[in-house]
């Protein structure tokens, strides 16, 4: 019995066992059937990530590409307007990017707006960097010579657009990448010596024509116009850019680079099958000003300014070259200047950066123009003088108490009795003329001289009639240095001085820097004065960034937004007449830089210095109250600060990326 009972009692402990791992296996099933059906359910969310996740995006050097892939949204126009909508993969409706519809819905996407016409058709097509060609009908060989090296800085923006030179996946790109250029006399082009992307286009050419100008040095009298059409047969599309000088045809080329876009879900460059635009500017002169005395930034950092000047069709770089705080230019004549006012060895430019600097800024349609300010904002540098027996160049050099001698510290300015003085600014011209080549517009700086700081030198003179004498001795010396021809256009910063008669108004123009309400804007043009623009309550991107020191005013607010700096329209608010309108060559914007390095570089003056760049090419009229800005301006905008992104501007957020993502919800 005792026998039975156990056989009995290891049976069903046997069935309870097998019970029990017929349930765990079931119960494991159940989880695992539940597990595949969760991530089927979500599967095109996690297809996405799992995509993103494994897409190579860094660039060669370790940098991730700036403009993220977004595969699950999709985009439709409506009412001129592009709505995000979510996306799984897997739908049979294509995926439509964000830039695709931007391209596609609504206004045409140029900024700055074109003035005349602009239109393109609805149809679009697409190609790779690689089929694009160039072809130049000009009789000129510099204007040749100078279309060539635009085109080379044009494909390579393209290259970069389509992010051909960033780490790419097999299954991304589809073929490996390889590609050389190759030029035959009059046509060149990005042709690849292995595999071709596919496109909706088998050819590209870029015809570029300029008959009438030969000219490639820069005026403010170079006609900037150009006219630009593309027509597409049989898989071929044609751009062809008119122009009457090179600075036209350059402007067409940067509006051509704006009528392309890069679509991430074909990897392939998109453009319309047809297009027109005829354009040209409102203002000769739009300027950016730079001071790289304050902070030093480097030469690669400059030509990325000049980069983004020539897409905003901004076209004349003022460079601040030096002040009283450093002198860091070389010069091939007095190098004392730099080894006592440079702030280290590395922090210097020689006659070759300039050189270097304006043969990329021509390429860009930029003019860079120098200026190394005079008698003012000169000190460190400037003290070495009685060791080389040419007795004190400048005097007040880093005196205190400052806020008795100058406007900032350190002070210094320079001496206007001592003859030596002028010859080393003459030289300076001289080299300077020479490295930015033959022009009809020249800065002498002129600003801010404090009479006090003279007066402990030169207490028996005039001293106003002193700042008078020495502008007219630098005029009189920059003539020398220019082969004996003084320039059409001789710039001077505003200030007491240029409120008197002294400076004739046949050769000086002036540029204004103080506010746009301030009697000084009227008075200039009434004594005949021609005038550039640069009103310290709208167009001072330094401004906004709090005090940098404990006394004394020492920064200007509020910040300036974008929408402050395309708003402001003097010489609409100050109702001037047709005459005194021709009195005002342009604008031009200034950054300062007691507060801002190359590290902050790109986002105080992007896309900042954009908006000024429409408001000089267009002028578009503004019928909104003060603060409120049209839609599509908002858009354009935008688009156009993700471009600065794409070619590695790092430019100032406008809004949440949510406001970008969804136009016109956040207005």
């Amino acid at each position: 019995m005792l026998l039975t009972r156990r056989l009995r009692y290891l049976f069903k402990m046997s069935l309870a066992v097998s019970l029990r791992r017929a349930l765990l296996v079931l119960l494991s099933g159940a989880i695992f059937i539940l597990t595949v059906l969760y991530w089927n359910q979500g599967g095109g969310k996690t297809q996405a990530y799992s995509e993103a996740l494994e897409r190579p995006h860094s660039h060669k050097d370790g940098t991730a590409f700036p403009i993220p892939v977004e595969k699950f949204w999709t985009y439709k126009c409506e009412n001129d307007r592009c709505m995000r909508v979510s996306y799984h993969a897997g739908k049979s409706a294509k995926r439509v990017s964000f830039i695709t519809c931007s391209m596609t819905c609504g206004y045409v996407n140029i900024w700055p707006a074109p003035t005349i016409k602009s239109l393109v058709s609805a149809q679009t097509t697409s190609f790779s960097v690689e089929i694009v060609q160039l072809e130049m009908d000009t009789p000129h060989r510099e204007v040749r010579k100078q279309l060539q090296l635009a085109f080379d800085s044009f494909l390579k923006d393209l290259r970069q657009i389509q992010r051909l030179d960033y780490a790419t996946s097999p299954a991304e790109m589809g073929e490996s990448e390889s590609s050389s250029w190759s030029s035959n006399n009059d046509m060149v082009g990005a042709a690849t010596s292995g595999q071709r992307r596919s496109g909706g286009l088998e050819s590209l050419l870029v015809k570029i024509s300029v008959q009438k100008s030969g000219d490639v040095d820069f005026s403010l009298d170079n006609d900037e116009s150009y006219q630009l059409s593309t027509i597409t047969e049989s898989h071929r599309l044609l751009v062809e850019i008119k122009a009457n000088s090179f600075f036209g045809a350059r402007h067409g080329l940067s509006t051509l680079q704006q009528l392309i876009w890069f679509d991430d879900e074909d990897h392939l460059l998109h453009t319309y099958v047809n297009s027109k635009v005829k354009d040209a500017p409102k203002f000769r002169y739009r300027g950016l000003m730079l001071d790289t005395s304050r902070h030093f930034f480097s030469v690669e950092a400059i030509k990325r300014t000049i980069m983004g000047m020539g897409l905003a069709k901004l076209n004349r770089f003022h460079w601040h070259l030096t002040d009283a705080q450093s002198f860091p230019y070389i010069s091939r004549n007095y190098p004392e200047l730099a080894e006592h006012g440079a702030y280290s060895e590395s922090e210097t430019y020689t006659e070759q950066d300039v050189r270097e600097v304006v043969d990329f800024a021509r390429i860009h349609g930029v003019q860079v123009i120098p200026e190394i300010d005079a008698p003012a904002h000169a000190g460190n540098g400037w003290d070495w003088g009685p060791k080389r027996g040419m007795g004190e160049l400048a005097v007040c050099i880093n005196q205190q108490p400052w806020s008795f001698y100058c406007g900032e510290p350190p002070c210094g300015q320079l001496n206007p009795k001592n003859n030596h003085t002028y010859l080393i600014l003459q030289r300076l011209y001289e080299e300077l003329l020479q490295a930015t080549g033959p022009t009809d517009l020249f800065h002498l700086g002129g600003d801010e001289v404090n009479l006090d700081c003279w007066a402990q030198y030169f207490n028996d003179t005039d001293l106003r009639g002193l700042w008078c004498d020495f502008m007219l001795q630098a005029m009189a010396r920059l003539k020398m240095a220019n082969n004996g021809v003084s320039p059409k256009y001789l710039a001077v910063w505003s200030s007491a001085l240029t409120n008197t008669k002294c400076l004739p108004n046949s050769q000086f123009t002036v540029q204004v820097w103080g506010g746009s309400t301030w009697q000084e804007n009227y008075d200039l043009l009434d004594n005949g004065y021609n005038v550039i623009f640069s009103h310290v309550d709208a167009w001072y991107l330094d401004c906004g960034f709090g005090s940098w020191r404990s006394t004394g005013e020492a920064a200007c607010s509020p910040y300036r937004t974008w929408q402050n700096v395309y708003k402001h329209r003097p010489w609409e608010r100050m109702r001037l007449d047709k005459k005194r309108r021709k009195q005002v060559l342009g604008g031009e914007a200034c950054l300062w830089t007691e507060q801002v390095d190359e590290n902050q570089l790109d986002n105080r003056l992007w896309p900042r210095a954009g908006a000024l760049g429409e408001r000089l090419w267009s002028d578009p009229s503004d019928d909104h109250d003060l603060d409120i800005m049209a839609p599509e301006v908002f858009r354009r905008i935008s688009l156009f600060r993700t471009r600065l992104v794409e070619l590695g501007i790092k430019a100032e957020a406008l809004f949440p990326k949510y406001c970008a993502q969804n136009p016109g919800e956040c207005i």
